[in-house]
């Protein structure tokens, strides 16, 4: 079975699962480009967070999301200019950005505990489907050391949010 194929399967459930399938294994200029847009989309939800909410927990949630991710895409940004790459704008990066769009929009009509829920859930989900595109095809399809490395570093790192999250969102259940 090819990845590319292996990964529409793991995140068939999802709701980012268009935006992380891809007919083909990604280019590393592509896989930086995603990994730099998923990053760039959680640090824009931990804005909205950061605006809306008076919750605590998900404040301080929020504020993990921005500085963690923040952190990880300025590393990015390093290593793609001291390799002299271009990130490459794909279908993917770019389904990403409209599915996280439309959550952003869905989430600004949503106030107190119900964004909370909503807010947290939605980085469960997330949190779940960049993890797996990390294991199963970015990681596995990346071609530098260095680029493959990063993207370790940050499932690793990534995995911990899941886990915040999903602490976090039986907290509302």
């Amino acid at each position: 079975m090819s990845k590319a194929l292996l990964l529409a399967g793991v995140l068939m459930f999802s709701p980012f699962a268009p935006a992380l399938a891809q007919s083909a294994g990604p280019t590393d200029p592509q896989i930086a480009h995603i990994a730099y847009t998923a990053g760039q989309l959680d640090i824009d939800a931990a804005k909205q967070a950061l605006e809306k909410s008076t919750n605590p927990q998900v404040r301080a949630f929020a504020e993990t999301m921005q500085r963690d991710h923040a952190a990880v895409n300025q590393q990015a940004l390093a290593l793609v200019t001291r390799l002299h790459v271009t990130p490459e704008a794909n279908p993917t990066s770019t389904s990403l950005s409209d599915a996280a769009a439309a959550t952003r929009q869905r989430l600004a009509g949503l106030s107190g505990a119900a964004f909370d829920k909503a807010y947290v859930d939605n980085e469960v989900a997330y949190h779940r489907t960049v993890n797996e595109a990390l294991r199963r095809t970015l990681i596995p399809d990346a071609d530098n050391a260095e680029l493959k490395s990063l993207l370790q570093t940050g499932l690793e790192l990534f995995q911990q949010h899941q886990a915040h999250a999903e602490h976090l969102a039986h907290e509302f259940h």
